[in-house]
């Protein structure tokens, strides 16, 4: 899985972007956010909404970007 989660938070700077991949799979496994949050000791808002707002874009930006380098070679 390919990630662009930030490394640190933008507001407090606290180090989140190790804690992306356990917080996806225990989340897909069916456990609570807010227990899992708990567990990995991410007690301030500001990082806890890094995780829980996160959206992965990265495939479908992928994806553009084969579009357009394919509508480049054909063009040239």
């Amino acid at each position: 899985m390919l990630m662009i989660i930030p490394i640190r938070c933008f507001t407090c700077g606290k180090l989140i972007g190790d804690k992306w991949e356990e917080y996806v799979k225990r989340k897909e496994a069916g456990e609570d956010p807010k227990r899992i949050l708990d567990d990995m000791g991410l007690t301030r808002y500001c990082c806890r909404r890094m995780l829980l707002s996160h959206v992965e874009i990265i495939d479908e930006v992928l994806e553009f970007y084969k579009e357009a380098s394919k509508r480049k070679i054909k063009s040239e």
